[in-house]
């Protein structure tokens, strides 16, 4: 049985529009245009799957006035990326427009809130085969059987890199072309919600990657009017990515500001169909509009209800205006953070007021816990194996370097995230080009101990509530030694120490003064107790070494 179903196109200052569809043997089937802005046309159709696009007058500079294009539905939840010729596809099923017939399981699993988050930067391309493998992979389903190697190491939030449809078939997604749409090299829309409801099904938050900056050039709305959507041209050409969307226009005609209301309701669609618990806006610098951030923080919360949400900008170098009080965001990356811990660990500077001031963000004014996301790396800069090795530090050597930043980053204030593959060592230069994670490291005994290491260290992040708070206090600082030491606690006594030497010197019986207090603390990364007395601590220190001392 056929029943009639709607096809719209938003485009107020086009003269006309047409359908064209399988369904129609790809003959044009024309629209009609309202005073809201809108063309439609309703078709009888039965259950199933169909393509179509929509042919329209472009109102673009770059094509001749009037020329008729072909464009994809700017809305389409799904698309025929992987043929030669793009088309939105449309599902019908008893008589209604559907993303696809996903049941979800684990809506009412309780998931980690936003102080508790420790994310795993994640490029679903690259996470899954690899070098024994000899399937490709890297597509949402292959990430969903590797949940249990997740749950494993302790995580509960995953963030994965953009997803939104962009063309070919691999990128890291910062050239988004359908703002509705999963990628389709990725694999389904259903198997996408799979993924996201089986790491629901294990407490695992989800935050998505936005790119709301610009799109990628030939995107729909820049083929259907490019100046109602987009700045004419680039704010700043020597940083420029693709068309700029231009939060500021605003339509008097039809009381709206479009690009804010596409954006807009694309987040919205995302949270609603897909279940996500979280936004990173990247570029969030280039954006540029506090404005329009806070409208679509406000709306996000809205629209997931009672579920926790995060907003967190990449805004670098970070300011703490994007988060306070008036700031749209909940939280930015810590990119100060990377710098400093970097040029840390690898010996090339000792400053003990700029590692407190990432330690603890509050010392450059970010208010709260969840203001500031700490990393060791992430995927736009390189892996810390690969920024030791350019320094000539190697094995046992290197490992000893990145457990002391991870130490730093578990046990800071801030959220702590990790980049995949960090975790066992992982060596590969940054890379645009496909670079699946070395799964084989896995065997060898100094990655597994890596492994080991950031798992204990999790464990500690997740159940702590002393590192869930932003109580810190630098009680002992010693330059000469270059060996720094602070507390972390709760008003319900917990407390967590830790002492961190940065010098490549071994430090045998070192004595830690005006220890926060006397008794049995357990040391966690070498499982061991040890009893503090008068005040004070006698500990080995390893050549940059941090012992995380755990009150018990």
């Amino acid at each position: 049985m056929a029943n009639p179903i709607e096809f719209k196109l938003f485009a107020p200052y086009n003269e006309k529009a047409a359908l064209l569809a399988s369904f129609s043997d790809w003959e044009e089937i024309p629209m009609e245009k309202s005073d809201d802005g809108y063309f439609r046309t309703t078709v009888d159709l039965e259950d199933g799957v169909y393509k179509y696009k929509f042919r329209v007058q472009s109102n673009s500079w770059f094509f001749e006035p009037q020329q008729w294009v072909d464009v994809t539905d700017p809305y389409a939840p799904d698309i025929d990326g992987m043929s030669s010729e793009e088309n939105a596809i449309i599902k019908i099923k008893d008589g209604e427009a559907i993303v696809d017939d996903y049941v979800w399981q684990h809506d009412d699993k309780p998931l980690p809130a936003d102080h508790e988050m420790v994310i795993y930067e994640m490029h679903v391309a690259d996470f899954s085969g690899g070098e024994d493998d000899p399937h490709a992979r890297g597509q949402f389903k292959h990430v969903t059987e590797k949940l249990d190697y997740l749950s494993d190491l302790g995580i509960n939030t995953l963030e994965l890199m953009p997803i939104k449809e962009y063309p070919g078939d691999y990128s890291w997604g910062y050239n988004p072309r359908h703002y509705f749409a999963p990628e389709s090299s990725y694999g389904t829309t259903k198997e996408l919600k799979q993924l996201i409801d089986e790491c629901h099904g294990r407490g695992i938050r989800v935050i998505m990657d936005g790119v709301y900056n610009h799109s990628e050039s030939s995107a729909p709305l820049t083929q259907i009017d490019h100046d109602y959507w987009y700045h004419h041209s680039p704010k700043n050409p020597e940083e420029n990515w693709g068309p700029e969307f231009n939060y500021e226009h605003y339509d008097e005609n039809l009381d709206t500001y479009p690009a804010r209301r596409f954006i807009g309701d694309g987040i919205i669609f995302w949270i609603k169909e897909y279940h996500i618990d979280g936004i990173r806006y990247d570029a969030a610098k280039y954006v540029d509009n506090y404005d329009f951030m806070n409208w679509m923080v406000e709306e996000s919360k809205k629209a997931a209800g009672a579920k926790p949400f995060y907003s967190v900008a990449e805004y670098i170098p970070e300011t703490p205006t994007i988060t306070n009080m008036d700031g749209p965001m909940d939280g930015c990356w810590q990119d100060s953070f990377y710098h400093t811990v970097v040029a840390h660990i690898t010996g090339e500077t000792f400053d003990l007021e700029q590692l407190k001031s990432v330690i603890e963000p509050k010392r450059r004014g970010f208010m709260g816990l969840t203001n500031v996301v700490n990393y060791l790396t992430n995927h736009d800069h390189n892996r810390i194996m690969a920024e030791l090795g350019d320094r000539n530090i190697f094995d046992e050597d290197a490992f000893r370097r990145k457990k002391l930043g991870l130490a730093l980053v578990m046990t800071s204030v801030g959220i702590p995230m990790i980049w995949m593959g960090e975790e066992f060592g992982e060596y590969k230069y940054k890379t645009i080009d496909q670079a699946k994670i070395d799964w084989t490291l896995l065997k060898n005994d100094l990655n597994r101990s890596c492994f080991e290491y950031y798992k204990g260290l999790i464990a500690l992040r997740k159940e702590n509530k002393a590192l869930q708070t932003g109580n810190i206090d630098f009680f002992h600082e010693n330059p000469e030694a270059k060996v720094l030491a602070y507390t972390r606690w709760n008003d319900e006594g917990s407390r967590v120490v830790v002492v961190a030497n940065f010098s490549d010197q071994f430090l045998g019986g070192y004595t830690v003064p005006n220890f926060p207090a006397d008794g049995i603390w357990h040391e966690w990364t070498g499982n061991y107790d040890i009893e503090s007395g008068n005040g004070q601590l006698m500990t080995d220190l390893g050549p940059y070494e941090a012992k995380v001392f755990v009150w018990q």
